[in-house]
């Protein structure tokens, strides 16, 4: 009898689908992302045909059933990680952007009735980019999902909504608006709504960083919904599994950005010559590059576990909390360094790193964007 080899303990292995999707993905977020990333930046918004653009890449359509038009794909963490790196690779806003609808229908497949499944999801089948939107962000100093404000009070066979949101992609423009509320005496609910609704209110929000993405202050005064726009029905909302959803394709945006930084200060260094050689060859140079790709292997590795934990049915919220822990604090420190390694030049609108660290800022604040 041969003695089998033992499995390795953790296989980082892509499937040949996986593969050609990174491939093809890559491609697009250089040709298309990167290409547009500063002139969306300084003008603040996305060109108006880029999202439709994105629909070349069929991402929102891999999940869905079969049934309501889909490719009926199985529900993959793992694939959809690997989408938002590469994606962000290209450009944090724009990614955000075209994801959000991912990050939608990834939480109606999660937790809605089927009913509710059948409802929604044909229609991001259909040609056309159909923006949709999740608001979980509150104002404040510190935002905290376990500590929401925005209310649901029952009324008859309905839901009467109150409260602010803010930095919701799209605003009123999106299709469906995932709110989030808290229901008196229940805890955490999700509730679907068209987001033209007329007792909402918006206003545009502008912040050092994703300046492209649009994102807005909604001010929802006594929305009344019908009990059927009640994700999952009386089913309780999973709310910390959105939440650590997100997280991982938040650790993602900035594994995405950070090696951008990382392949841009590698090519500088190495072609700035300063003093009769390349500014690379220098020691204090060569171990702050070390130090950036050090660091952003442990945020890929720690995102890597947990979706992967998230794709096997593990409990996976400790490997999130990490995995966005680390991305918030190391992002951040490959931002700076990436600035610092361009010198005068890190500071110039000329060089791709300042868009890329005033992105990276943003890491520590997001909370509901990318669900994978």
């Amino acid at each position: 009898m041969t003695e089998q080899s033992p499995k390795p303990l953790f296989d980082l292995t892509l499937t040949e689908e996986q593969q050609l999707m990174r491939d093809t993905v890559r491609k697009f977020a250089h040709s298309q992302l990167r290409a547009i990333s500063r002139k969306a930046d300084e003008a603040a918004a996305a060109p108006a045909e880029f999202y439709d653009k994105t629909l070349e890449l069929g991402f929102n359509a891999v999940q869905i059933p079969e049934a309501f038009g889909g490719f009926g794909a199985a529900r993959s963490p793992v694939s959809n990680l690997l989408l938002a790196e590469d994606l962000a690779n290209g450009d944090m806003s724009l990614a955000i952007g075209a994801l959000c609808t991912l990050s939608f229908i990834n939480t109606v497949l999660d937790q809605g009735s089927s009913e509710q499944q059948a409802a929604l999801l044909p229609r991001f089948t259909e040609d056309g980019f159909h923006p949709a939107a999740i608001a979980l962000m509150e104002p404040g100093t510190r935002f905290d999902p376990a500590k929401l404000k925005t209310k649901a009070a029952k009324k008859g066979g309905s839901y009467v909504l109150s409260g602010d949101k803010t930095m919701v992609p799209f605003g009123k423009s999106v299709e469906q608006l995932l709110v989030i509320a808290n229901v008196e005496g229940e805890g955490p609910a999700a509730f679907v709504l068209g987001g033209d609704h007329a007792r909402i209110s918006e206003q545009r929000e502008a912040y050092m960083g994703l300046r492209p993405l649009a994102l807005f202050r909604l001010k929802l005064d006594d929305v009344e919904v019908p009990a059927s726009a009640r994700l999952g029905g009386d089913k309780p909302f999973d709310l910390q599994r959105l939440v650590d959803l997100s997280r991982i394709g938040t650790a993602a945006l900035a594994v995405g950005v950070g090696q951008a930084v990382l392949d841009y200060v590698k090519a500088y260094c190495t072609e700035r010559v300063a003093f009769g050689e390349p500014i690379a060859h220098r020691q204090a140079v060569a171990f702050m590059i070390a130090d950036i790709a050090i660091e952003l292997d442990g945020m890929r590795l720690l995102a890597y576990r947990a979706a992967a934990r998230a794709e096997q049915g593990l409990p996976f919220h400790r490997e999130a909390y990490l995995a966005r822990l680390q991305a918030a604090d190391k992002g951040m420190k490959i931002g700076t360094d990436g600035v610092q390694l361009l010198g005068g030049h890190g500071f110039i609108r000329e060089h791709m790193v300042e868009l890329w660290y005033r992105n990276l800022r943003a890491i520590g604040l997001l909370e509901g964007f990318v669900a994978v």
